[in-house]
């Protein structure tokens, strides 16, 4: 019984440590600033992890505005080539927000949060 309490007890305040600092109420869309090599590698780690495989991100993606767009671009080898035309695929989209003092990456589809380490962000 004591060991019941005590471990509800915690998973109580790792909730309430976990909820204050992703509140959603304190999500602000927000714009990467002073952006360096740690906060780049943190983006990227962030989007790869998101969308399961390697993406290529521009140096200054999240530096102009809080939205991310990925298309989707189909894999093409030797023997079939990248197909030519318009891809019918909705592309995924994130949205970066400052919570807080963090700058948090929100996967749109799912508001899936990865926290962005090394970066400063601030409200557009």
């Amino acid at each position: 019984m004591c060991r019941r309490s005590i471990a509800g007890l915690t998973a109580a305040a790792i909730g309430a440590v976990g909820c204050q600092v992703l509140e959603r109420g304190h999500d602000q869309p927000a714009r990467i600033i002073n952006a360096d090599a740690g906060s780049r590698v943190a983006l990227q780690q962030a989007v790869n992890t998101a969308v399961g495989t390697h993406v290529i991100l521009s140096g200054s993606a999240l530096t102009e505005s809080s939205l991310l767009t990925i298309e989707n671009r189909p894999p093409g080898t030797m023997k079939n080539p990248v197909p030519q035309g318009r891809d019918m695929q909705m592309p995924i989209q994130f949205r970066l927000v400052r919570n807080h003092e963090r700058c948090v990456l929100i996967r749109q589809s799912d508001h899936s949060r990865y926290i962005l380490n090394n970066t400063s962000c601030t409200p557009e």
